[in-house]
Protein backbone atom coordinates (compact mmCIF):
# COMPACT_ATOMS: atom_id res chain seq x y z
CA UNK A 1 0.00 0.00 0.00
CA UNK A 2 1.68 3.55 -0.96
CA UNK A 3 1.43 6.36 1.19
CA UNK A 4 -0.63 9.48 -0.21
CA UNK A 5 -0.95 12.96 1.47
CA UNK A 6 -4.21 13.93 2.99
CA UNK A 7 -5.62 16.10 -0.05
CA UNK A 8 -4.72 13.10 -2.26
CA UNK A 9 -6.22 10.72 -0.83
CA UNK A 10 -9.65 12.67 0.07
CA UNK A 11 -9.88 14.75 -3.46
CA UNK A 12 -9.41 11.24 -5.16
CA UNK A 13 -12.52 9.87 -2.86
CA UNK A 14 -14.38 12.91 -3.72
CA UNK A 15 -14.15 12.43 -7.23
CA UNK A 16 -14.82 9.00 -6.95
CA UNK A 17 -18.12 9.00 -4.93
CA UNK A 18 -19.53 11.67 -6.96
CA UNK A 19 -18.35 11.44 -10.20
CA UNK A 20 -20.32 9.13 -13.33
CA UNK A 21 -17.59 7.18 -15.10
CA UNK A 22 -18.10 4.64 -18.25
CA UNK A 23 -16.49 1.66 -19.35
CA UNK A 24 -13.19 2.45 -21.16
CA UNK A 25 -12.39 1.39 -24.43
CA UNK A 26 -9.85 -1.59 -25.02
CA UNK A 27 -11.62 -3.88 -22.53
CA UNK A 28 -11.54 -7.38 -23.49
CA UNK A 29 -14.53 -9.71 -24.46
CA UNK A 30 -13.88 -11.29 -21.40
CA UNK A 31 -14.23 -8.27 -19.08
CA UNK A 32 -17.52 -6.84 -20.92
CA UNK A 33 -19.05 -10.31 -19.65
CA UNK A 34 -18.07 -9.80 -16.28
CA UNK A 35 -19.26 -5.88 -16.43
CA UNK A 36 -22.77 -6.26 -18.25
CA UNK A 37 -23.45 -9.36 -15.80
CA UNK A 38 -23.00 -12.08 -18.57
CA UNK A 39 -20.99 -15.11 -17.77
CA UNK A 40 -17.48 -14.99 -17.19
CA UNK A 41 -15.22 -17.73 -18.77
CA UNK A 42 -14.50 -18.69 -14.82
CA UNK A 43 -18.06 -19.47 -14.65
CA UNK A 44 -18.64 -19.67 -10.62
CA UNK A 45 -16.77 -16.46 -9.91
CA UNK A 46 -17.50 -14.39 -8.48
CA UNK A 47 -18.92 -16.48 -5.62
CA UNK A 48 -21.31 -13.68 -3.45
CA UNK A 49 -23.65 -14.10 -6.38
CA UNK A 50 -24.85 -17.66 -5.41
CA UNK A 51 -25.22 -16.40 -2.06
CA UNK A 52 -27.48 -13.40 -2.78
CA UNK A 53 -29.40 -15.76 -5.45
CA UNK A 54 -30.64 -18.03 -2.32
CA UNK A 55 -30.83 -15.14 0.12
CA UNK A 56 -28.46 -16.96 2.42
CA UNK A 57 -26.22 -13.23 1.92
CA UNK A 58 -29.29 -11.52 3.58
CA UNK A 59 -29.18 -13.79 6.70
CA UNK A 60 -25.41 -13.29 6.82
CA UNK A 61 -25.43 -9.55 6.57
CA UNK A 62 -28.13 -9.26 9.42
CA UNK A 63 -26.07 -11.75 11.74
CA UNK A 64 -23.05 -9.71 11.29
CA UNK A 65 -24.71 -6.53 11.83
CA UNK A 66 -25.43 -7.62 15.48
CA UNK A 67 -22.11 -8.15 16.36
CA UNK A 68 -21.89 -4.26 15.83
CA UNK A 69 -24.12 -4.20 19.32
CA UNK A 70 -21.24 -5.81 21.48
CA UNK A 71 -18.38 -5.68 19.07
CA UNK A 72 -16.24 -8.62 18.61
CA UNK A 73 -15.21 -8.36 14.84
CA UNK A 74 -11.76 -8.86 15.65
CA UNK A 75 -9.43 -10.32 18.46
CA UNK A 76 -9.46 -7.19 20.50
CA UNK A 77 -12.89 -8.37 21.72
CA UNK A 78 -14.10 -4.91 22.84
CA UNK A 79 -17.63 -5.75 23.48
CA UNK A 80 -18.68 -2.15 23.12
CA UNK A 81 -21.80 -0.92 21.13
CA UNK A 82 -20.98 1.01 18.28
CA UNK A 83 -23.90 1.37 16.76
CA UNK A 84 -24.58 3.81 19.81
CA UNK A 85 -21.53 5.34 18.71
CA UNK A 86 -18.97 4.08 21.88
CA UNK A 87 -15.89 2.98 20.32
CA UNK A 88 -12.94 0.09 21.43
CA UNK A 89 -9.43 -0.12 20.29
CA UNK A 90 -10.01 0.55 16.41
CA UNK A 91 -11.47 3.36 17.46
CA UNK A 92 -14.39 3.27 15.01
CA UNK A 93 -18.44 3.39 15.26
CA UNK A 94 -21.01 1.63 13.57
CA UNK A 95 -20.23 4.67 10.88
CA UNK A 96 -18.68 3.71 7.52
CA UNK A 97 -15.79 5.88 7.02
CA UNK A 98 -13.40 5.45 4.10
CA UNK A 99 -10.01 7.58 2.99
CA UNK A 100 -10.26 6.93 -0.79
CA UNK A 101 -11.99 4.87 -3.48
CA UNK A 102 -9.63 4.46 -6.57
CA UNK A 103 -8.27 2.75 -8.94
CA UNK A 104 -4.72 1.17 -7.50
CA UNK A 105 -1.50 -0.08 -9.42
CA UNK A 106 0.86 -0.61 -6.38
CA UNK A 107 -0.84 -3.85 -5.59
CA UNK A 108 0.55 -7.36 -6.51
CA UNK A 109 0.61 -7.84 -10.33
CA UNK A 110 -2.74 -10.36 -10.38
CA UNK A 111 -4.64 -8.21 -8.69
CA UNK A 112 -3.63 -4.77 -10.85
CA UNK A 113 -3.69 -6.22 -14.56
CA UNK A 114 -3.96 -3.49 -16.77
CA UNK A 115 -6.44 -1.38 -15.23
CA UNK A 116 -5.95 -1.94 -11.42
CA UNK A 117 -7.46 -3.13 -8.30
CA UNK A 118 -10.15 -0.94 -7.23
CA UNK A 119 -9.34 -0.22 -3.91
CA UNK A 120 -11.37 1.11 -1.22
CA UNK A 121 -9.12 2.32 2.14
CA UNK A 122 -10.88 1.80 5.35
CA UNK A 123 -10.01 4.31 8.03
CA UNK A 124 -8.83 3.12 11.57
CA UNK A 125 -7.74 -0.41 12.27
CA UNK A 126 -7.34 -2.88 15.23
CA UNK A 127 -3.43 -3.15 15.20
CA UNK A 128 -2.14 0.32 15.27
CA UNK A 129 1.57 -1.00 14.53
CA UNK A 130 3.66 1.68 15.50
CA UNK A 131 5.63 1.38 12.21
CA UNK A 132 2.61 2.10 9.95
CA UNK A 133 2.94 3.70 7.19
CA UNK A 134 -0.20 4.81 6.53
CA UNK A 135 -0.84 6.06 10.27
CA UNK A 136 -2.92 8.46 9.25
CA UNK A 137 -5.58 6.67 8.34
CA UNK A 138 -5.29 3.62 10.26
CA UNK A 139 -4.66 5.30 13.59
CA UNK A 140 -5.71 8.93 13.14
CA UNK A 141 -8.75 8.08 11.66
CA UNK A 142 -8.30 10.35 8.49
CA UNK A 143 -11.36 9.82 5.98
CA UNK A 144 -15.35 10.62 5.15
CA UNK A 145 -18.16 9.05 6.52
CA UNK A 146 -20.41 7.48 3.89
CA UNK A 147 -23.43 5.45 4.39
CA UNK A 148 -23.64 1.91 3.47
CA UNK A 149 -25.76 2.96 0.12
CA UNK A 150 -22.74 5.00 -0.84
CA UNK A 151 -20.18 2.31 -0.31
CA UNK A 152 -22.35 0.25 -3.26
CA UNK A 153 -21.82 2.89 -5.18
CA UNK A 154 -18.33 3.41 -4.75
CA UNK A 155 -18.00 -0.25 -5.55
CA UNK A 156 -20.09 -0.18 -8.54
CA UNK A 157 -18.23 3.15 -9.79
CA UNK A 158 -14.45 1.27 -9.43
CA UNK A 159 -15.91 -1.88 -11.80
CA UNK A 160 -17.19 0.90 -14.11
CA UNK A 161 -13.84 2.52 -14.19
CA UNK A 162 -12.62 -1.32 -15.46
CA UNK A 163 -11.20 -2.27 -11.97
CA UNK A 164 -10.36 -5.88 -12.18
CA UNK A 165 -11.63 -6.64 -8.47
CA UNK A 166 -13.14 -5.05 -5.36
CA UNK A 167 -9.91 -4.56 -3.09
CA UNK A 168 -11.36 -3.86 0.70
CA UNK A 169 -8.12 -2.49 2.80
CA UNK A 170 -8.27 -3.04 6.41
CA UNK A 171 -11.82 -3.78 6.47
CA UNK A 172 -11.94 -6.16 9.98
CA UNK A 173 -14.13 -3.59 12.21
CA UNK A 174 -16.55 -2.59 9.58
CA UNK A 175 -17.43 -6.02 7.60
CA UNK A 176 -21.26 -6.08 8.74
CA UNK A 177 -21.62 -2.91 6.88
CA UNK A 178 -19.43 -4.10 3.74
CA UNK A 179 -21.87 -7.37 3.49
CA UNK A 180 -24.68 -4.92 4.01
CA UNK A 181 -23.52 -2.71 1.07
CA UNK A 182 -22.62 -5.59 -1.25
CA UNK A 183 -26.54 -6.79 -0.90
CA UNK A 184 -27.06 -3.28 -2.99
CA UNK A 185 -24.55 -3.64 -5.41
CA UNK A 186 -25.02 -7.23 -6.93
CA UNK A 187 -28.90 -6.23 -8.06
CA UNK A 188 -27.67 -2.96 -9.49
CA UNK A 189 -24.78 -5.01 -11.39
CA UNK A 190 -21.49 -5.76 -9.10
CA UNK A 191 -19.81 -8.48 -10.74
CA UNK A 192 -16.19 -8.49 -9.72
CA UNK A 193 -13.98 -10.32 -7.51
CA UNK A 194 -14.21 -9.32 -3.64
CA UNK A 195 -10.64 -8.99 -2.00
CA UNK A 196 -10.48 -9.03 1.28
CA UNK A 197 -7.30 -7.11 2.48
CA UNK A 198 -6.56 -7.35 6.14
CA UNK A 199 -3.81 -7.11 8.41
CA UNK A 200 -4.44 -11.03 9.62
CA UNK A 201 -5.88 -9.97 13.08
CA UNK A 202 -9.19 -12.17 12.15
CA UNK A 203 -11.48 -14.14 14.57
CA UNK A 204 -12.36 -17.49 13.00
CA UNK A 205 -16.27 -16.77 13.62
CA UNK A 206 -16.28 -13.96 11.35
CA UNK A 207 -14.40 -15.22 8.23
CA UNK A 208 -16.87 -18.11 8.32
CA UNK A 209 -19.48 -16.00 7.79
CA UNK A 210 -17.24 -14.95 4.69
CA UNK A 211 -16.91 -17.72 3.24
CA UNK A 212 -18.19 -17.50 -0.64
CA UNK A 213 -18.26 -13.88 -0.19
CA UNK A 214 -15.02 -13.66 -0.36
CA UNK A 215 -12.94 -14.92 -3.42
CA UNK A 216 -9.39 -13.61 -2.56
CA UNK A 217 -8.32 -13.18 0.37
CA UNK A 218 -5.27 -10.68 0.77
CA UNK A 219 -4.03 -10.94 4.18
CA UNK A 220 -0.43 -10.43 6.06
CA UNK A 221 1.06 -12.64 8.51
CA UNK A 222 3.44 -9.72 10.12
CA UNK A 223 4.75 -11.89 13.84
CA UNK A 224 5.24 -15.61 14.35
CA UNK A 225 6.24 -14.62 18.20
CA UNK A 226 3.31 -13.15 20.79
CA UNK A 227 6.41 -10.62 22.54
CA UNK A 228 7.28 -8.99 19.12
CA UNK A 229 3.67 -8.63 17.98
CA UNK A 230 2.65 -7.21 21.80
CA UNK A 231 5.87 -4.44 21.68
CA UNK A 232 4.69 -3.18 18.08
CA UNK A 233 0.80 -3.46 17.67
CA UNK A 234 -0.24 -1.91 20.92
CA UNK A 235 -0.52 -5.05 23.14
CA UNK A 236 -1.52 -7.96 20.67
CA UNK A 237 0.05 -10.76 22.20
CA UNK A 238 -2.25 -13.10 20.85
CA UNK A 239 -2.13 -12.08 17.23
CA UNK A 240 0.44 -15.24 16.28
CA UNK A 241 -2.33 -17.53 17.79
CA UNK A 242 -5.40 -15.79 15.45
CA UNK A 243 -3.21 -15.12 12.42
CA UNK A 244 -2.34 -18.63 12.51
CA UNK A 245 -6.27 -19.70 12.95
CA UNK A 246 -6.96 -17.07 9.87
CA UNK A 247 -4.86 -18.14 7.48
CA UNK A 248 -5.92 -21.69 7.54
CA UNK A 249 -9.61 -21.23 7.39
CA UNK A 250 -8.61 -18.24 4.68
CA UNK A 251 -6.74 -21.21 3.00
CA UNK A 252 -9.26 -23.63 3.54
CA UNK A 253 -12.03 -21.63 1.55
CA UNK A 254 -10.56 -20.35 -1.36
CA UNK A 255 -6.87 -22.43 -1.59
CA UNK A 256 -4.56 -21.57 -4.03
CA UNK A 257 -4.72 -18.68 -6.33
CA UNK A 258 -6.47 -19.22 -9.68
CA UNK A 259 -5.94 -17.00 -12.53
CA UNK A 260 -8.04 -16.10 -16.06
CA UNK A 261 -6.61 -13.75 -18.90
CA UNK A 262 -3.41 -12.75 -16.14
CA UNK A 263 -6.09 -11.89 -13.60
CA UNK A 264 -6.60 -13.42 -10.01
CA UNK A 265 -10.29 -14.71 -9.81
CA UNK A 266 -10.01 -16.17 -6.72
CA UNK A 267 -7.16 -18.12 -3.59
CA UNK A 268 -5.00 -16.89 -1.47
CA UNK A 269 -2.62 -14.08 -1.78
CA UNK A 270 -0.10 -13.97 0.82
CA UNK A 271 2.08 -11.35 2.07
CA UNK A 272 4.63 -10.60 4.77
CA UNK A 273 6.69 -7.65 5.26
CA UNK A 274 10.52 -8.59 6.22
CA UNK A 275 11.18 -6.58 9.40
CA UNK A 276 14.77 -5.42 10.86
CA UNK A 277 16.54 -8.74 12.31
CA UNK A 278 13.96 -11.06 11.62
CA UNK A 279 12.11 -9.25 14.13
CA UNK A 280 8.62 -10.94 12.25
CA UNK A 281 10.00 -14.37 12.33
CA UNK A 282 10.29 -14.59 8.40
CA UNK A 283 11.90 -18.30 8.82
CA UNK A 284 9.47 -19.34 11.31
CA UNK A 285 6.50 -17.80 8.46
CA UNK A 286 8.34 -19.58 5.77
CA UNK A 287 7.86 -22.74 7.63
CA UNK A 288 4.17 -22.50 8.88
CA UNK A 289 3.16 -21.50 5.22
CA UNK A 290 5.14 -25.00 4.34
CA UNK A 291 3.51 -27.01 6.80
CA UNK A 292 0.45 -25.44 7.21
CA UNK A 293 -1.41 -24.20 3.50
CA UNK A 294 1.00 -25.11 0.98
CA UNK A 295 4.02 -24.92 -1.36
CA UNK A 296 2.06 -23.54 -3.74
CA UNK A 297 0.56 -20.63 -1.87
CA UNK A 298 1.45 -17.10 -3.62
CA UNK A 299 3.66 -15.47 -1.63
CA UNK A 300 4.68 -11.62 -1.21
CA UNK A 301 7.80 -11.21 0.70
CA UNK A 302 8.17 -7.69 1.11
CA UNK A 303 11.06 -5.64 1.59
CA UNK A 304 9.46 -2.17 1.65
CA UNK A 305 9.71 -1.68 5.23
CA UNK A 306 10.92 1.90 6.30
CA UNK A 307 10.91 3.44 9.87
CA UNK A 308 7.22 5.24 9.73
CA UNK A 309 4.90 6.39 12.36
CA UNK A 310 6.59 5.78 16.15
CA UNK A 311 9.45 3.25 15.13
CA UNK A 312 12.48 5.36 15.40
CA UNK A 313 11.14 5.00 18.84
CA UNK A 314 12.43 1.63 18.95
CA UNK A 315 16.03 1.54 17.95
CA UNK A 316 15.68 -2.10 16.75
CA UNK A 317 13.23 -0.88 14.18
CA UNK A 318 14.56 2.09 13.28
CA UNK A 319 16.56 1.42 9.78
CA UNK A 320 14.90 -0.12 6.96
CA UNK A 321 16.25 -3.81 6.07
CA UNK A 322 19.59 -4.63 4.22
CA UNK A 323 20.20 -6.43 1.29
CA UNK A 324 21.27 -9.49 3.15
CA UNK A 325 18.17 -9.40 5.13
CA UNK A 326 16.12 -9.63 2.32
CA UNK A 327 18.01 -11.78 0.35
CA UNK A 328 18.15 -14.63 3.93
CA UNK A 329 14.23 -13.98 3.75
CA UNK A 330 14.28 -15.67 -0.11
CA UNK A 331 16.60 -18.48 1.21
CA UNK A 332 14.23 -19.69 3.98
CA UNK A 333 11.32 -19.52 1.50
CA UNK A 334 13.27 -21.32 -1.49
CA UNK A 335 14.80 -24.10 1.63
CA UNK A 336 11.18 -24.31 2.77
CA UNK A 337 10.01 -25.11 -1.45
CA UNK A 338 8.01 -22.31 -1.39
CA UNK A 339 8.10 -21.29 -4.80
CA UNK A 340 5.21 -18.56 -6.13
CA UNK A 341 6.99 -15.48 -4.73
CA UNK A 342 5.82 -12.56 -6.41
CA UNK A 343 8.65 -10.30 -7.59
Amino acid sequence: MEVQSRRRFLTEAVLLLSSAFVIPTGITGEEKHAISGKKNPAESYPSYLKLFKSSELSERAKKLYSFYENCCLCPRDCRVDRLKGQTGKCEATAKLKISSAVPHFGEEAPLVGKRGSGTIFFSHCGLRCVYCQNYTISIEGEGIEISDERLAESMLKLQKWGCHNINLVTPTHYVPSIVNALQTAIPMGLRIPLVYNTGGYERLEVLQLLEDIVDIYLPDCKYMDSQQAGRYSDEAYNYPYYVKIALKEMYRQVGDLEMSGGVAVRGLILRHLILPRNIAGTDEFCKFVAENLSRTTYVNIMRQYRPEHKAREYPEIARRISRKEYQEALNWAKNHGLHRIAR
